[in-house]
């Protein structure tokens, strides 16, 4: 699905199709908002939309046969060229829509992961974006041959669709394979460039799609980065040097958004992408404050960001206050989180506070050590090497002596080292 502003080509006429089960938690915006900002982001025209309450999917349709008449009527009526779905759909239901349909359908997963490939620029996220299709499709083969049934059966037609299916599914998994093999290769070139910056703090900007954190990295470094008023407008990782008070330098770097119900193929393939948020030393989590769905987007946020293991300390930062229409719901943000810092990264308000409170962070999240280790304790030297900024090292006979500067949170894992050997911190 594109659309003339990423391809040239002419809009899709959408139709925007949900269904919400009782007991969905309710959301203060509209139904099929997020949907239909999605498709308009894919190059699509949104030209209706249907929503169904049920107790549960239909398993034919999805939704109920009733339901799917309806679309069907709705999609003639309108002249729309796809359905999409909020929703994700197994290939049989999407197979039986189209048939009722005669439309294309496509689901929320299938949707989220087109954006992703018209956003890819760079070699990495091109890679993860295939990757995550490919793990997509493979489940789909199936459905993609269907048109063979009408033959089967007939002289000359027994086998060769279930052979094709299995020669795809083998091209599909050497691809496949292909593709985790280059992208190993690509995470072991990150894990060396993070090297690089071991003895620097490390500050990811986190947060929800179109939250403006590519906005908040250009204002607080300077440095150049790309703006698009678009879901999904960064994939690419960016790092950039951040100057704070008191001469400290810090490496700030954006990270790819998260939506609600992010396909898990995709979350998997951005592994390398994501980790910048699981090594940083400091996460700056950042909300936009003026929409409905805030207190919602903060928990989606803090679910993936559980799912990836990322375990450092986080900063709430409440963007786009320049544009918030509700006061009241800002102050119940505030009041459920009131350490969180309040900015407009458009307009520059509260940025310098928040350097101010991130020096402060930086200031405090570095220990000394100093110790004096048998030089036949290998492992610890090592430890020590590889997580702080040594300042000194002197040998007295079969004894080292060091003084480093490490974080608190690498200062445990040496502690506890030295415990094992018998050392006193």
């Amino acid at each position: 699905m594109t659309g003339r502003t990423e391809s040239g080509g002419a809009e899709q006429r959408v139709l925007l199709v949900g269904l919400r089960l009782h007991g969905d938690a309710e959301t203060l915006e509209a139904p099929l908002a997020e949907l239909g900002r999605l498709a308009t982001t894919a190059g699509g025209s949104i030209v209706g939309r249907v929503l169904q309450r049920r107790h549960r999917p239909d398993p034919k349709y999805f939704i109920g046969k009733g339901k799917a008449q309806e679309v069907a009527d709705v999609a003639s009526r309108e002249d729309a060229h796809l359905v999409l779905f909020d929703n994700d759909l197994t290939p049989a239901q999407e197979r039986n829509l189209e048939e009722l349909t005669g439309r294309g359908v496509v689901d929320r997963s299938r949707l989220i992961l087109d954006i992703f490939a018209l956003r890819a620029r760079s070699k990495q996220s091109r890679l993860q974006v295939e990757l995550a299709q490919l793990e997509y499709t493979r489940s789909r083969l199936k459905r993609m041959w269907t048109h063979l049934e009408r033959l089967e059966g007939a002289i000359g037609t027994r086998g060769p669709g279930e052979k094709q299916i299995e020669e795809d599914r083998r091209l599909v998994d050497r691809r496949i394979q292909q593709l985790r093999r280059a992208l190993e290769l690509e995470e072991r070139r990150r894990e060396t460039r993070s090297a690089a910056r071991a003895d620097y703090f490390k500050v990811s900007l986190v947060g929800y799609t179109n939250a403006g954190k590519s906005t908040l990295l250009r204002e607080l470094t300077g440095a150049g980065a790309f703006v698009e008023d678009k879901l999904f407008a960064t994939l690419d990782t960016q790092t950039r040097t951040w100057e704070l008070a008191g001469n400290q330098r810090v490496f700030l770097s954006d990270t790819v958004g998260f939506i609600r119900d992010l396909p898990h193929h995709l979350v998997a393939s951005f592994h390398s992408t994501l980790a910048e948020a699981a090594d940083a030393d400091l996460l700056l989590h950042v909300v936009d404050a003026s929409s409905p769905e805030a207190e919602n987007h903060i928990q989606v946020v803090e679910d993936v960001l559980c799912d990836i293991g990322a375990d450092a300390p986080r900063m709430l930062v409440l963007n786009k206050m320049d544009a918030v229409a509700d006061r009241m719901a800002v102050a119940s943000l505030l009041t459920a989180h009131p350490r969180a810092a309040s900015v407009s990264a458009r307009d520059g308000d509260g940025l310098a506070e928040l350097g101010l409170r991130v020096s402060e962070i930086v200031q405090t999240a570095f220990v000394m050590i100093d110790t004096s280790v048998p030089a036949g304790a290998g492992r610890l030297l090592a430890l020590i090497a590889e997580y702080g900024n040594v300042l000194r090292r002197e040998y007295v006979g079969d004894v080292v002596t060091i003084r480093a500067r490490v974080s608190r949170r690498d200062a445990i894992r040496i502690h506890q080292e030295m415990r094992r050997l018998g050392i006193e911190a």
